[in-house]
């Protein structure tokens, strides 16, 4: 396995391995100033915005787009998470908000700079949060939907750029669910009537649905299994060999997504990480963190291309959790 040695008390994380592409979830967060951000750079520019999560008040601090050029001077790849909340056009072909952002993103990008980006919850959510209770989605794996709202428009912006798109299915309780072979069928009619790609992945939350008729559809159509350290999901050692150990995608690329802590909710994970700027007593942990580099050794013994991503409320600080990683990774600790 050829690895390679580079600055990481620099936070220099592009040349970890030709095959392993580390990146976070989000990107213009202040907290990281004097870790990927120069501090000077964006005086008076920092923008500050209001966010209830749990019931209670905090104030982001975010950076302008452009700051995506200083980001890729340590990573490789980006998840550019906000596309999970809205399409990118309306019903109607007009570009939406999240349309003209990445349009902003656009002119700061370099040929060899990489994105991913989440497909929108109303193509691939059963149920939708709507005035505060959950309702059927009637888009639900609506193939026009997903190519006319999202898929051509961001080929559209980003194809020279656009690395891959995660399909994530929310949670579904067990009274809630419907069987294996049920989701595998209806999986199998929308990949087959959309447009065809090798930079498709899929998140699925539930773990009874981690199954031989699942994995038969992702084999059938190339689509990756996305490995994600999420609240109520196994540990990603158990999800990988719940597939037998296979990466099928058809692009030879795999993501993993390191989320939250096992076992702790999205607000409780959100608040103690909070303001993203250091690492969190109690939420890094050591053994989850061996496992990812255990799937990354694997996938570069494979031959497979590894996306690393990662989000601050998995340790409360993301470069940081990035430099842990990376260290076992070459076995510097």
């Amino acid at each position: 396995m050829q690895k390679v040695s580079f600055k990481l008390g620099n936070f220099q994380f592009r040349e970890l391995h030709p095959n392993i592409f580390m990146g976070t979830a989000s990107d213009r967060y202040a907290g990281w100033i004097g870790q990927i951000y120069t501090e000077d750079r964006y005086a008076g520019r920092i923008t500050r915005r209001r966010k209830s999560v749990g019931g209670k008040a905090f104030v982001e601090e975010v950076l302008p787009v452009e700051s995506v050029e200083e980001y890729f001077q340590h990573f490789r790849v980006l998840e550019l998470d906000f596309t999970f909340y809205r399409p990118l056009t309306d019903k109607d072909g007009n570009p939406t908000q999240n349309f003209h952002v990445i349009s902003k993103y656009c002119r700061h990008l370099k040929k060899e700079d990489k994105l991913i980006l989440k497909v929108p919850q109303a193509v691939f959510a059963r149920k939708l949060r709507r005035g505060g209770t959950y309702l059927e989605n009637e888009q639900y794996l609506d193939p026009e939907v997903f190519t006319r709202q999202f898929y051509e428009p961001a080929r559209a912006l980003l194809d020279p750029w656009l690395g891959g798109l995660i399909f994530e299915q929310e949670y579904q309780r067990k009274q809630d669910r419907g069987s294996s072979e049920d989701l595998a069928a209806d999986l199998d009619t929308f990949f087959t009537n959309i447009p065809g790609d090798t930079r498709y992945h899929v998140e699925l939350r539930t773990e009874t649905f981690l199954s031989a008729p699942v994995f038969s559809v992702f084999e059938k159509h190339g689509l990756g299994q996305v490995l994600s350290n999420w609240t109520w999901l196994p540990p990603l050692s158990r999800q990988f060999a719940l597939s037998g150990r296979r990466f099928f995608n058809a692009g030879r690329e795999c993501i993993v997504r390191l989320m939250t802590p096992l076992g702790m909710r999205y607000e409780d994970a959100y608040a103690r990480a909070h303001p993203f700027n250091a690492l969190v007593d109690g939420m890094l942990n050591n053994q989850m963190v061996k496992e990812t580099v255990k799937i990354l050794q694997e996938s570069v013994d494979h031959g497979t291309k590894i996306n690393v991503i990662i989000n601050n409320r998995y340790g409360g600080n993301a470069p940081l959790t990035a430099q842990h990683i990376a260290e076992q990774f070459l076995g510097i600790s």
